[in-house]
């Protein structure tokens, strides 16, 4: 029987043996910082390349009115739009805005959920970018009770 640690250790070799010859994904080692460190929706969705994003419909946010607890919020996009890049997930007033990023495909299905903290209430968006440069989104107020930030 395997214990946890043989099984990361082998599993970290199989990664550096794909790195090492090249087949493991380009995009794990991505890290888009511009976008990580972007202080608004327009220059997150800037950062991968996208004009500015426009409010749809065909992009849902779920996310709850009142957050009791700013140290765990639940949050979710999906969008319905055909061609979809990426979806984020971002909080207005966090320091970091970009909460977080899901890489979409044709066999990916574009619905995600998460859970972000939120150290105040703030505007949650759902951005979703297409593959020829276009973002759209929605939003939705979340108040907080309890600040999730070391408040």
């Amino acid at each position: 029987m395997q214990n946890r640690r043989d099984t990361l250790k082998q599993s970290l070799a199989v990664a550096g043996l794909l790195a090492a010859t090249g087949l493991f994904p380009r995009e794990a080692f991505a890290f888009n910082k511009a976008a990580f460190d972007a202080k608004s929706v327009a220059d997150a969705a800037k950062a991968y390349g996208a004009g500015a994003p426009v409010e749809s419909k065909n992009v849902t946010l779920t996310a709850p009115d009142i957050a009791e607890n700013g140290a765990v919020v639940p949050i979710g996009a999906a969008t319905t739009l055909a061609g979809v890049k990426h979806l984020l997930l971002m909080v207005e007033k966090n320091p970091n805005a970009l909460v977080a990023k899901f890489d979409v495909t044709p066999e990916v299905e574009a619905n995600f959920s998460t859970r972000a903290k939120m150290g105040q209430t703030s505007d949650v968006y759902a951005v979703a970018i297409t593959a020829d440069g276009k973002a759209f989104f929605a939003k939705k107020e979340v108040k907080v009770t309890l600040g999730g930030c070391g408040g």
